[in-house]
């Protein structure tokens, strides 16, 4: 099964030295552990550029776009890139409308819209609340993955 990676997955996994960098480096390999395969969508790229270029000040990594790039061509060797069809433009549009989806959400319906295309089930983000809107999608806190089973 293929398991999605959201940006902040990629933004920790880039930024070393935090906890949460470790975290999801870990869940990563323990996506691969279990015979899924972690992967990724164009939007994932995009925003990782983003908050890979913008200003540390502002929540960003501060990187020079030279260095941005490096870690793109790195992400781009790890994980398997799905592509962006006219499907998932069609169905992000039925998407926010169905669930009267604004502002920076949208971008989270677009990331759904693109499992529903490439019939992905699970994502591996730090901000499952932002998924749970949708049906169908189970979103994995990477500490959960990690975490043993209950009894």
């Amino acid at each position: 099964m293929n398991v999605l990676l959201d940006t902040n997955v990629l933004t920790r996994l880039a930024q070393p030295g935090p906890l949460q960098s470790q975290l999801a480096a870990d869940a990563t390999d323990a996506v691969r552990k279990r015979g899924d395969v972690p992967c990724v969508v164009p939007q994932v790229l995009y925003e990782f550029w983003v908050v890979a270029t913008r200003p540390v000040a502002m929540n960003g990594l501060g990187l020079p776009a030279i260095q941005a790039g490096a870690e793109l061509a790195v992400i781009e060797s790890l994980f398997p890139l799905l592509p962006d069809t006219a499907t998932v433009y069609t169905e992000w549009r039925r998407l926010v409308t169905a669930y009267q989806v604004s502002g920076k959400n949208a971008h989270d319906a677009r990331l759904v819209a693109a499992m529903t295309v490439h019939g992905l089930t699970h994502l591996l983000t730090f901000n499952t609340g932002d998924f749970a809107r949708y049906p169908g999608v189970k979103a994995i806190d990477p500490a959960a993955l990690l975490s043993p089973p209950a009894p």
